[in-house]
Parts: C-alpha cells; structure tokens; sequence
C-alpha cells in the first residue's frame, strides 16, 4: 500500500485543483473502504486527496426545511443532529447501519455512495428521500440525483476530477416519513443481502399522496421501483396496495447469486422488507412512531 503523495486541502477549490492535476488521484473522505481497497491491492492511487479537512464537507445544514450533509460528515454525527434525525430517520438509520460504531465514527455517506457497492445501506435511503448531490470539478458544479451516480459495481458517473461536495434532502411535506430495512446474515456488522428504503407522505385522511421505493443489493446498483411507489398512491396502504407494491418490488428485481443469499431469496426477501418498511414510514408520517 503505497501511496506517493497525501494531500489535505482546506477548500473545494484546493481540491479541484489536486484532482484535476493528478488523473490517478483518489478522494478521501472517511477512507473505511478506500484503505481496504489499497491494503488488499484492489485500488493503488498515486495521491490521495483528503477532504475532511474542508470544514463545510463535515457540516449537517438545516434551511428552511432542507438539509444539505458534507460528504465527509461522518455517520454517528448526523445522530447529533435532532432536526435532521426528526425530518429523514430513515436516512439516518441507514447510514448509522454501516460496519461497527468505530467504523462510523469515520464513514461517511459521500463516500458510501461514491464507492458504489449495490449493497450499500445508505443509498438506498437516500433514493428514496429524492437526495442530490452537489458534484463539483474542473467544469464546474452540477447537482445530480442519487441514483444516478452508481453506475455498476465499483463505477461511478463521475468525471476525472470530480468529487461529491455534499448531499441535499428536499423540504420534506406535512404527515411524510421514510424509514430504511435491510436483512444481513448476522445482527450487525455485515453487508446487507437486500435493503429496502421507502419515503411516503399521507393526507389527512391517512390516503398515500405520494411514495418512493429504492431498494439495495438486488441489482448492480441500487435502484429506485417508480411502480412500487406508484402502487401505494392512492391508497391507505391496506393489504391489496401492499402485495401490490411488494409485487412491483420483485418484478424490478435483478440479483445474483452469491454466498450471502441466492436470488430468489432476495427477490422474495425484497418484497417483504418493502412492504415493513412501508409500514414503519406510514406510521411515522402519522405521529405513532
């Protein structure tokens, strides 16, 4: 594990300018699967560039309902956050899923997603909130949709040079919650054989206005169900709309075998952690939870 250069710049800018200069350079910003990687002789950049060095990367903003993360935020400080915890608890409960406390005390969401495993337990959460990312680089800045940054197992659409900033979760309607389920082998400390996010918002008479549903680990990337949410309008999430969703969930899924679970294990797994999850977001966004 060799690395010929460390840099820690203090500003986006500092980094851009890194990055940019070196093509072989790699993006810090919790390193828990970066130092793996270069241990096992899986990744081997010729710099590293730190980022939590930059204060804004380790900051949780609240404005006017919206939050923007630093992708150097570490996991257990978003706990520290009430309003955030109170807005997006789903999203909270994923990223705080990730490996051992020690673990978290270090991961970050930015770089959960930036690492673009289809196990990843925040990026599903993250789908299903609607989340953005603040891209910057040497063109500039653009804001992207979560789902749109994995792009296959360990790719990403990023550009040479660019990094994700930070996330953005929308203003979030009256009676709506997310929540986030995921079914490993052991109780903790282990990659998720599927994760399931749902975000959902009701009327005042307890009918669903609107729902997304992302799953993880049953695709090459985590994906967004437009059906499964699509399923749940409309209704007061009784049975029918359930095994409807739970129906939608399996028809979107494409997993693979592996020593953690077989595919139709997943797929049928999928079906049923969405419609829980969908249960606990509806009982949030109804005050019981």
């Amino acid at each position: 594990m060799t690395v010929q250069t460390y840099h820690a710049p203090r500003t986006r800018e500092e980094a851009v300018a890194l990055l940019a200069a070196d093509p072989a350079a790699r993006v810090l910003s919790g390193g828990t699967d970066l130092i793996v990687q270069m241990r096992a002789g899986r990744a081997a950049p010729s710099s590293i560039v730190d980022i939590k060095n930059i204060s804004a990367m380790q900051a949780v903003l609240g404005n006017d309902g919206r939050y923007t993360i630093g992708a150097a935020m570490p996991c257990t400080g978003l706990l520290r956050d009430e309003g955030l915890c109170k807005a997006w608890p789903g999203v909270v409960e994923a990223a705080n899923l990730i490996g051992s406390v020690q673990v978290r005390n270090r991961a970050t969401m930015g770089g959960n997603l930036c690492n673009a495993s289809p196990a990843a337990d925040s990026v599903p959460a993250l789908i299903a909130a609607g989340a953005t990312v603040l891209v910057v680089g040497p063109a500039g800045m653009r804001e992207v949709p979560v789902e749109d940054i994995p792009v296959s197992p360990g790719k990403t659409s990023l550009a040479a040079g660019e990094f994700v900033a930070e996330i953005r979760l929308p203003v979030r309607p009256p009676r709506s919650a997310d929540a986030y389920l995921r079914s490993i082998p052991r109780t903790e400390m282990d990659i998720a054989v599927v994760g399931a996010g749902v975000s959902l918002t009701l009327d005042e008479a307890g009918t669903c206005t609107a729902a997304r549903v992302a799953l993880g680990a049953v695709a090459p990337t985590a994906i967004v169900v437009p059906e499964a949410g699509a399923a749940l309008v409309g209704t007061k999430l009784d049975d029918a709309a359930l095994d409807a969703m739970a129906a939608a969930v399996r028809a979107a899924c494409r997993p693979i075998d592996d020593k953690r679970g077989t595919a139709e294990y997943r797929t049928a797994m999928a079906g049923v952690l969405a419609k829980r999850t969908a249960l606990i977001a509806a009982a949030r966004a109804r005050g019981e939870a």
